[in-house]
């Protein structure tokens, strides 16, 4: 029998169907009423797939069965409750704990993200359910909005779906070659099949609270070899609502199991914010300032005095600073650069082939635009470049990738530049640079800042070259950012952070302001400064905050392919 017309069914002589409320992650759950008990409950029903060889088939009603007995263990107000599991026409059904109310994906859908102090309340539930899920042997693996539940009323927060539960001693499902699991939440050893403890529940944490308060995954991206390039390569980016819990993200977001911030600390940390406003930095620095998820920062001197400090906005059009500073032409490399590599560089390697061959992604088509293969090596470079991207946007790929790769061979004086993805072109600027636009935008010189703008300007894409100023990259944001509210009329939410590109000094700046109109409203703009060759480079994308997920495609990729060519 089909779920078409299945209302009033009595399932087991007992529970009757009443209304079809949603999905689980392998069947459809109804709402229904105990004619026993009298209660009103959620029954959960496997549905058949007729496709299925009969040894998947089993290994699904098994897995069904698995999320009875190990919800089964755990009491906890968080936790979903399960009261029975009954078998009908060889199909089960799941009989839990009625919960009135959406998901959190769905209100986030709905309503938009939440505010700091309800993600760290969130926070706090959740922690607290899977604290005692791991204490009793049992990981959830599949932890996302879309199985956290919201109690209409009490705002009561329940984790549900232990459909891939793993209980201690009990076989896996990935353990017969099938991988399980939502990727943009999936941490990065149990992706790779290297390992999976509890330390892989709290990274599903880390990326739920950054999707709480942003309102999409830091590693959502247009294609499964993406996300998995996001999720074990990537530089975690969280966004900027995130920065009042930064220090607990930061450590729940640890790549390295064994320095992910543990559960009750972190839950500790999220009360500690409720009491007093303030995240307390974790006992080795996650959240500090100069510190990033996955290793330190370095700062690297320029070989030039830098100048008197010059406040800016990158937004405007035109400003007078003259002509441009002469671009020093890159020098080739004297032979090849012998192979260094490092402990977390080849980690990363490992996670990043396994991640690949558990998912069925082709590695030849992850790494297209890596090295010489995709042409987006540059000599001396250690940044590793993204997936393949496409120009219609929707993206939300990480601006400066880590990684290590040895220096390719010199061909010439000048390195080629890389590669343009799909829907962009390499453009080859007369300012000494190049980097990829998408197709369809023109250049437009501006004084010393050169723009790409998209038909009728929704994109801005500038670029700016200047000499070292005091302070380095970041006191130059920084003084940028405390101008903002001069420059940027309705300037908001701004917030700027050290980091690096390509190994070199770095800051990224990020705000919103009101646009220099009416008509065009408000904006949002990305910014990232960096010391390079004794200069300092400025890329910069604004965009409608409609469009912010395009604009931050584009920002990724100039960043992405941007390349030093000399006059």
């Amino acid at each position: 029998m089909g779920t078409e017309g299945a209302e009033f069914r009595l399932i087991a002589g007992r529970y009757r169907l009443e209304e079809r409320i949603g999905r689980g992650g392998m069947g459809v759950v109804w709402r229904a009423s105990d004619q026993v008990l009298g209660r009103r409950v959620a029954v959960k029903e496997l549905l058949p797939d007729d496709s299925l060889p009969d040894d998947d088939a089993r290994r699904r009603r098994d897995r069904t069965f698995r999320e009875a007995r190990a919800v089964c263990q755990l009491r906890h107000p968080h936790i979903i409750v399960v009261h029975d599991v009954v078998e009908q026409d060889e199909r089960p059904y799941l009989i839990m704990e009625l919960i009135d109310g959406g998901s959190l994906a769905e209100r986030i859908d709905r309503q938009g993200p939440v505010d700091s102090v309800e993600a760290a309340r969130m926070g706090i539930a959740l922690l607290s359910a899977v604290r005692t899920a791991h204490e009793a042997g049992v990981l959830h693996r599949d932890i996302k909005p879309a199985n956290v539940l919201i109690e209409e009323g009490t705002e009561r927060v329940v984790l549900t779906d232990f459909g891939i539960a793993q209980v201690e001693g009990a076989t896996t499902l990935t353990e017969t070659g099938s991988f399980v699991g939502s990727p943009e939440y999936t941490a990065p050893e149990r992706m790779s099949g290297l390992r999976t403890g509890p330390e892989s529940d709290l990274w599903s944490l880390g990326a739920l609270l950054c999707t709480a308060l942003s309102g999409e995954s830091p590693f959502r991206r247009d294609s499964l070899g993406g996300i998995l390039h996001a999720v074990v390569a990537d530089e975690i980016r969280p966004p900027a609502q995130a920065d009042p819990l930064l220090p607990v993200v930061r450590g729940l977001l640890e790549r390295d199991p064994d320095r992910r911030l543990g559960a009750a600390e972190a839950e500790r940390m999220l009360r500690t914010y409720l009491e007093t406003g303030r995240t307390p930095d974790t006992p080795d620095g996650h959240g500090a300032p100069g510190s990033h998820v996955g290793g330190l920062i370095h700062r690297i001197g320029g070989s030039r005095a830098p100048k008197a400090p010059t406040p800016y906005s990158p937004t405007e059009l035109d400003l007078p600073y003259g002509p441009p500073p002469p671009v020093p032409a890159p020098r080739a490399p004297a032979g090849p650069a012998p192979f260094r590599s490092s402990p977390r560089g080849l980690l990363v390697a490992a996670l990043l082939v396994a991640a690949l061959a558990g998912a069925g992604v082709s590695a030849a088509a992850l790494l297209l635009h890596r090295d010489g293969d995709g042409g987006g090596g540059r000599p001396g470079s250690t940044a590793t470049s993204p997936a393949t991207r496409t120009g219609t946007g929707g993206t939300v790929p990480s601006p400066t990738p880590t990684g290590t790769r040895p220096a390719p061979a010199p061909t010439s004086t000048a390195a080629a530049p890389p590669a343009a993805p799909s829907g962009y072109r390499t453009a080859r600027d007369p300012a000494g640079f190049s980097l990829a636009v998408p197709e369809n935008f023109t250049r437009s010189p501006q004084g010393q800042r050169v723009f790409y703008l998209s038909p009728g300007q929704t994109f801005r894409l500038g670029i700016r070259v200047g000499e070292p100023e005091e302070g380095g990259p970041e006191g130059v944001m920084n003084r940028a950012a405390a101008a903002g509210p001069s420059t940027n009329p309705g300037y908001r939410d701004g917030r700027v952070a050290p980091t690096t590109h390509d190994g070199h000094p770095a800051a990224l700046w990020e705000f919103t302001w009101d646009g220099y109109s009416p008509a065009e409203g408000p904006r949002h703009t990305f910014d990232l400064s960096w010391e390079e060759n004794g200069l300092l480079y400025d890329v910069w994308v604004s965009a409608p905050v409609g469009k912010v997920r395009e604009a931050r495609e584009y920002f990724d990729v100039a960043i992405d392919t941007f390349l030093v060519t000399g006059v």
